[in-house]
């Protein structure tokens, strides 16, 4: 049985949409392209729409969408127990030849069990056969490490998929079932988990990781060298997304700044700029659809020509938006401009109180240039400023907690000292997180922090901005960051605590009490620093002893002695 109520919401969905493909089916393959959260949240993505417009570009493929049913429509499918559904043809996923996953979360990985789950799709890959489609994942959080995923899915692409999915496409045409994967793993960046073994030792660390013969030890993390190749915009338009009423155009990839804790700088390294000529093409082509447009990108501000981009979108009547400024690339011609574009709005990333702090992070801004740097802001119009925090950093004190609260008030005055108008409201917004160590960074040998004491801080931090009226904290909760952290950096065993959350509708404690594995283990210790990873297959284009050197480093400047 399938619900004529969830039809009718696809069908509305549809018709509120600009740009989605519609193909015939006959004589095509069929790929659905999954975001394990909801339409709101995929839709605003612009990896996802990249590979939904890749793929439909090939005349031969047929490519559709599905997404996490919002709460209300899930009680609906497991009620009428009709079988998940795609949007454009409101065909059962069952029938598709491929399901691709673009995962860019680690806290998403629980609803990829429910979509496989509620596409009737036996869970684990052993368990599936010839009639059941391809399962394949790609997305930043499966090529920082799928480990933790990988007994659910047939093969990962790793690196940026523009590339890939053309040969992959190739093999896919040529190949019987029989031998596609075994094909398909010579595709440089396709990681077929079965093909690879892993041994542990006595006291529960990886021993080896070892390829199946005439399949490389490493595979290499796939990355665009020529980037104007593959322009990314926005292709569908939807007023039920984050970006409503914009498009999104990518002017780069990867970062020049090397910080530590950030995992996109290296992952997505080398550091790619758009040609200006390219990205003014694109915007004013973007224009036509929506006139405002948003630049995205790991690194916008250090794009070269970030200004004169800014002046073309205006001088063609669109406005402008910009996530994220680095505070030592703000200046009042760039303020400016984006006060032109209709920004209001802008955020900074301090990450921390001290300067010292700062230091160990790589991200050496002093106090007096994040205070220009707002000044500039505010008195060019800006009034909502944004600054991000991490807590739980290592060697981080309770003072260095409080002088996020000191350097928060001195913002404060700064914007209350720099306004233009005195009746203008404005507003401080401190979004504190904490640290979460990523793989394949020089900070992925450190530990996360005990939940209690994250509590503890942010403790803090709420007490001292209680009575900051136009100062408002927003914050992650410790639980769902170690959990985050267990799925960033476990190893292959953590999908058996993935499946019991799933067996307990997302009762993570139940999860974690029934399972033999101690999470501890992979959230809360300390790494050797000759310790085998479980992403260390994996070659992300940076060696391990350059991250070393920069996690020692690190270590030297916070003071903290390693064993």
């Amino acid at each position: 049985m399938i619900s004529r109520k969830l039809i009718q919401k696809a069908k509305t969905i549809l018709e509120k949409e600009r740009g989605a493909v519609r193909k015939p089916w006959g004589g095509r393959f069929s790929i659905c392209l999954l975001y394990p959260n909801s339409y709101h949240v995929g839709m605003s993505n612009l990896g996802f729409q990249a590979v939904y417009q890749r793929l439909n570009a090939e005349d031969d493929v047929v490519c559709e969408r599905a997404f996490l049913p919002d709460p209300e429509d899930l009680q609906d499918y497991r009620r009428t127990k009709t079988p998940l559904l795609s949007l454009e043809s409101q065909k059962p996923l069952s029938g598709f030849d491929l399901l691709a996953f673009s995962i860019s979360f680690e806290n998403d990985f629980l609803n990829i069990l429910t979509l496989l789950d509620l596409a009737r799709i036996p869970l684990e890959r052993h368990l599936r056969g010839e009639k059941d489609p391809l399962i394949i994942a790609g997305g930043v959080a499966v090529f920082l490490n799928p480990e933790p995923l990988s007994e659910f899915f047939d093969l990962f692409v790793l690196g940026e998929a523009e590339e890939v999915i053309g040969e992959f496409l190739e093999v896919y045409r040529h190949s019987g079932r029989e031998d596609l994967l075994r094909r398909l793993a010579g595709v440089e960046g396709i990681y077929v988990p079965e093909f690879y073994h892993v041994t542990y030792g006595e006291d529960g660390r990886i021993g080896t990781i070892d390829s199946e013969a005439g399949l490389p030890g490493k595979v290499k993390r796939r990355w665009i060298s020529k980037i104007d190749r593959f322009p990314a915009q926005s292709t569908l338009f939807t007023p039920d997304t984050e970006f409503r009423e914009m498009a999104v155009v990518e002017v780069n990839r990867g970062c020049p700044r090397g910080c530590r804790f950030c995992a996109a700088c290296f992952v997505y390294h080398p550091f790619r700029n758009r040609s200006l000529s390219l990205l003014e093409s694109l915007s004013r082509e973007a224009i036509s659809k929506e006139k405002r447009i948003g630049l995205a990108g790991t690194a916008i501000s250090d794009y070269p020509s970030l200004l004169p981009l800014c002046e073309d979108i205006l001088s063609h009547g669109g406005g402008v938006s910009i996530a994220s400024l680095r505070v030592d690339a703000i200046t009042p011609s760039l303020a400016d401009c984006l006060k032109r574009g209709g920004v209001r709005a802008a955020a900074i990333a301090p990450e921390a109180g001290t300067e010292k702090l700062r230091k160990v992070l790589k991200k050496s801004y002093g106090d007096d240039e994040i205070l220009k740097a707002v000044r500039t802001l505010v008195e060019n119009g800006l009034s909502q400023i944004k600054s991000y925090f991490l807590i739980g950093l290592p060697s981080e004190t309770d003072e260095e907690v409080k002088a996020i609260l000191s350097l928060s008030k001195k913002i404060e005055h700064q914007i209350v000292s720099s306004r233009v108008s005195e009746k203008k409201r404005w507003k401080l917004i401190l979004s504190v997180n904490p640290f979460v160590p990523k793989p394949a960074t020089p900070f992925q040998w450190v530990p996360f922090e005990e939940v209690g004491e994250l509590k503890r801080k942010l403790k803090i931090l709420r007490n001292g901005v209680r009575r900051e009226k136009n100062i408002e904290m927003i914050h992650d909760l410790p639980k769902w960051a170690y959990i985050q952290t267990l799925l960033s950096r476990g190893d292959r065993r953590v999908g058996q605590i993935l499946m019991a959350a799933h067996r307990h509708q997302g009762n993570w404690e139940q999860a974690l009490r029934e399972t033999s594995l101690n999470p501890d283990f992979f959230v809360y210790r300390r790494r050797d620093l000759d310790e085998v990873f479980p992403w260390d297959f994996i070659d992300h284009g940076i060696p391990k002893e350059k991250l070393r050197e920069e996690y020692v480093t690190a270590m030297k400047e916070a003071g903290v002695k390693i064993e």
